[in-house]
C-alpha cells in the first residue's frame, strides 16, 4: 500500500428501509421490484416561496421529521420536552401525529434542534430506515441511542446523496446481490465468506494482489462512503453500513486508534456486510465472524499472501508486509495462525510481544489522515460537478434540504472558508 507520500441475492419485496417524498428513485434506474415512492404535493423550496411562518409549519407538521431531528440530536423525549416547555407525552404525540406541535412552539423546536423551520415541512425524500438492518461493527459496546443517531445520520447521508442525484449520475451500484434502486448486477456470489471475497475481486477485476485505496474502489462500484466529522457523535460507533435504501451506505470512523490498517479492515468488513448479509437482520455474531473471515480473503487472499508470510515469527517481516498489503500487523499475525505457520501457543507469545513494540517505528499507529486515497470523495466531487455544470450552489443545496449550510458542509467533508475570529485578552 504505497500511499503516505501523496498523500446471495436479495429479495425485492423485503425491504428494512422506506423512502417517502418527491421522487425517491433515481430517474431511469430500475427499481427492482420496490414501490418505496409517496408523493407529497408541498414543496418548502419552489421558486417564489418565502421562508415560513411557524403557523404554516405547524398546519402542515411532518412528525417524521421530528423523530429525525431529536434522533441527530441525541435527545430523549424527556429531554426535548424539558427544553421546550411541555411534557414528554405531548412529544410522544407530536411524533405520531396524535397533535400538532402549537405554532409559538416551532421556532422553539428548531432552535433545540439546530434546524430550520422548514426541516418539519413534509414534501422532501425522507428514508425511513428500520435500525436492524444496519449492521454496526461493534455492537455490543455500541449503546441503543447511539446506533438510534447513527441510523438518522444515514437518513440524511442518503437524502443528501439523492439531491445530489438529481443532478449528477453517480457510478451505478455494481454489487452483488443489492438491487434496491439500482440496476442488478445479475451475479451470484457464494455463501461461503472466503469464496464471496475472491469472486467480488474477480467481478471487480482487482486481481490477486494487494488493493490500494480500497475505499475508492467502494466508491466506483456505486457504494456511498461517508467518514463522518471528529466531532460528529456518529463517530462514537466503531462502523456501520445498510444495504437497505436505494444506496448500499457505509458509515467509516477514524475509531478511537486512529490507524490506517485497521480503518481498512472495517472497510473491508462492512463490504461483506454488504454482500452477505443485505436481507438478514443485524446482531447475529456468526455474521461478524463471516464479515471478519471476507474481510481477511478480500485483503489478503490466502494463495497470494501465504508465500509471502515467515515460515517462523518474524515481527519485523510482518511490519514489512504490513505496508505491502495494507492490513495490520495484528491481521497477519492471525492470518499466519489460520494457515498454519504459527501454533496457538506461539500466536498467544507474539501477539505479547506486539504489545510491547505498538509505540516502536514500523508497529505504531498511523493516522488516517495521512492516507488521503482511502477518504471518502463520491458526494464532494458530485457536488463540485453539479456545481460546475449546474450551476448548484451550497446555499440552493441547503434550502433543497431544509439543512443548515453548516450541515450540508459537514455531510460534503468540504472545510469551513470563513475567516476565523480570535479575541486576545
Amino acid at each position: 500500500m504505497s500511499e503516505r507520500s501523496d498523500g446471495g441475492g436479495r429479495n425485492p419485496g423485503q425491504a428494512g428501509g422506506q423512502v417517502t417524498g418527491q421522487n425517491p428513485g433515481r430517474p431511469g434506474a430500475r427499481r427492482g421490484g420496490r414501490d418505496r415512492g409517496q408523493v407529497r404535493l408541498f414543496d418548502p423550496t419552489a421558486p417564489g416561496r418565502g421562508g415560513p411562518t411557524p403557523q404554516a409549519v405547524a398546519d402542515a407538521f411532518d412528525q417524521a421529521r421530528l423523530t429525525q431531528a431529536r434522533r441527530l440530536a441525541g435527545l430523549t423525549k424527556k429531554d426535548l420536552a424539558e427544553r421546550i416547555g411541555v411534557t414528554p407525552a405531548a412529544v410522544g404525540q407530536y411524533e405520531t401525529g396524535a397533535t400538532h406541535p402549537r405554532p409559538d412552539l416551532v421556532p422553539r423546536l428548531a432552535e433545540t434542534l439546530g434546524v430550520p423551520m422548514a426541516f418539519f415541512l413534509p414534501g422532501r425524500p425522507h428514508a425511513k430506515l428500520d435500525g436492524s438492518m444496519a449492521h454496526f461493527r461493534s455492537l455490543r459496546s455500541t449503546r441503543v441511542h447511539q446506533r438510534v443517531k447513527a441510523v438518522a445520520f444515514v437518513e440524511q447521508v442518503w437524502e443528501l446523496t439523492h439531491a445530489l442525484e438529481r443532478r449528477v449520475r453517480l457510478p451505478h451500484v455494481d454489487l452483488p446481490g443489492f438491487s434496491g434502486g439500482e440496476v442488478h448486477s445479475g451475479v451470484e456470489l457464494p455463501r461461503d465468506p472466503a469464496a464471496a471475497a475472491r469472486e467480488l475481486r474477480r467481478h471487480w477485476g482487482l486481481g490477486t494482489g494487494p488493493i490500494s485505496h480500497l475505499v475508492r474502489h467502494m466508491e466506483a462500484h456505486g457504494i456511498v462512503v461517508v467518514l463522518p466529522p471528529p466531532d460528529e457523535d456518529a463517530t462514537t460507533v466503531d462502523a456501520f453500513s445498510t444495504s437497505q435504501l436505494p444506496r448500499p451506505i457505509v458509515v467509516l470512523t477514524a475509531n478511537r486508534f486512529d490507524d490506517i490498517h485497521r480503518y481498512r479492515f472495517t472497510a473491508a468488513h462492512e463490504l461483506g456486510h454488504l454482500v452477505l448479509h443485505g436481507e438478514t437482520a443485524a446482531g447475529d455474531v456468526q455474521q461478524e465472524r463471516e464479515a471478519d473471515t471476507f474481510a481477511a480473503e478480500f485483503l489478503t487472499p490466502r494463495d497470494s499472501i501465504l508465500p509471502d508470510l515467515p515460515r517462523r515469527l518474524d515481527l519485523r517481516r510482518l511490519a514489512e508486509l504490513k505496508h505491502v498489503w495494507g492490513v495490520s500487523v495484528d491481521s497477519l499475525l492471525y492470518r499466519c495462525r489460520e494457515v498454519g505457520l504459527l501454533s496457538d501457543s506461539a500466536a498467544g507469545r507474539a501477539y505479547q510481544r506486539l504489545a510491547a513494540l505498538r509505540d516502536q517505528p514500523g508497529f505504531a499507529n498511523e493516522p488516517i489522515t495521512g492516507y488521503p486515497g482511502e477518504h471518502p470523495v463520491l458526494l464532494s466531487h458530485a457536488f463540485d460537478l453539479a456545481a460546475s455544470e449546474t450551476a448548484l450552489t451550497l446555499p440552493a443545496l441547503a434550502a433543497q434540504l431544509a439543512w443548515t449550510l453548516p450541515r450540508v458542509r459537514q455531510l460534503l467533508g468540504l472545510p469551513d472558508h470563513r475567516p476565523e475570529l480570535r479575541i486576545v485578552p
